[in-house]
């Protein structure tokens, strides 16, 4: 009876609720995208545009591109950063409230892709080759 006495006047005891911190909580109901165009080849332009139209429908799911980067909580970016496009994606990042997070779509975004070397590109890496680039684009024999 000692036992069941002691948890009647102790009353229920829990450690205090773990909250992540701000950065590494998830996305509420609907996510909002704001676009961003480095400078790519148009290739991953057309797969969003795919994705958002009307036969995928990525809305439904919740993900919805807008047109001010006041209202994104993530920034899609295609393309290798030009030397021309630093400072507007730069501007662009900064315009996103916090939390802020970045989506590198297609291999150019991500790895500067078929173009690492070229003169307009910020890509610091020459790893890449032109037979190595996942684009559909690149991939395409080019005429003479």
């Amino acid at each position: 009876m000692g036992l069941l006495r002691k948890i009647v006047r102790t009353g229920r005891v829990a450690e205090p609720a773990y909250l992540p911190p701000v950065s590494e909580q998830p996305l509420a109901v609907s996510v909002q995208l704001r676009h961003v165009d480095a400078g790519s080849c148009n290739g991953c332009e057309l797969e969003i545009t795919s994705a958002f139209g009307p036969v995928y429908d990525a809305e439904r799911y919740g993900l919805r591109l807008v047109a001010s980067p006041r209202h994104a909580d993530a920034l899609l970016v295609t393309g290798p950063v030009t030397r021309n496009m630093a400072d507007p994606l730069r501007k662009t990042y900064e315009a996103v409230p916090s939390p802020k997070r970045v989506i590198a779509v297609g291999d150019c975004a991500s790895t500067a892709g078929c173009s690492p070397a070229a003169t307009a590109s910020r890509a610091r890496s020459a790893t890449s080759s032109r037979s190595s680039c996942r684009c559909p684009v690149a991939r395409r024999p080019r005429r003479r």
